[in-house]
């Protein structure tokens, strides 16, 4: 039941999402380190960091699943991490704590993420239609 996800560099090969879900979560570590200090700035990067580095955690207890509907059941749990995350850095944004330009590229990853679990979620699941 390993799900990989591949690159946005097409020649790039498969990463593990063990992998990658630790190097989003790292990267969702140093912008906390490199927010302003801010009260607005901290409460809302303190969302970000806890719910940018659980997404790794389920993805670890989804990659021990002892069944399919157990491994969806756990990656449907990082993908409400994932999805709590995109909220947070959008806010960061938008509230202009941080340029929208800077948080571009771990936006875009968490939204590659989100696909790759919606899609590993559903194929465990058998629901291909959905």
């Amino acid at each position: 039941m390993k799900a990989e996800g591949r690159s946005t560099d097409k020649t790039a090969a498969p990463r593990d999402l063990r992998e990658r879900t630790t190097e989003f979560a790292l990267r969702v570590v140093r912008l906390y380190s490199a927010l302003p200090k801010s009260i607005e700035a901290q409460v809302i990067g303190k969302q970000a960091l806890r719910s940018g580095t659980s997404v790794g955690a389920h993805y670890r207890e989804a990659s021990r699943a002892r069944s399919k509907k157990e491994f969806a059941s756990k990656l449907e749990g990082g993908l409400a991490e994932l999805e709590e995350t995109a909220y947070w850095l959008e806010l960061l944004a938008r509230a202009e704590i941080v340029p929208a330009d800077r948080l571009q590229p771990l936006r875009d990853e968490a939204d590659e993420l989100l696909r790759i679990f919606v899609t590993s979620a559903r194929t465990a699941k058998g629901d291909r239609d959905a």
